[in-house]
């Protein structure tokens, strides 16, 4: 997926979420595996109440695939 596409699925309606989110896509995104990369991307389709969860409150996502990003966007903090 396109880099610019990508920042812009990054900008969400909390400041938290697109600083997490931003941070990942412009810090690791590049040196990611394309397993990670397509987490990342399919973790941008979920609506923010679920981001919250998984990335403010900390709990598990219930799809394994996905978890491992989100471990590492909340190592970014």
């Amino acid at each position: 997926m396109q880099q610019s596409r990508l920042k812009w699925q990054c900008r969400r309606g909390m400041r938290e979420l697109d600083v997490l989110l931003s941070r990942f896509l412009e810090h690791q995104y590049a040196a990611a595996s394309q397993p990670e990369k397509a987490a990342f991307e399919a973790l941008l389709t979920l609506s923010d109440p679920e981001l919250v969860r998984y990335l403010l409150h900390g709990e598990p996502c219930p799809q394994t695939e996905l978890q491992c990003v989100i471990d590492r966007l909340r190592d970014l903090d």
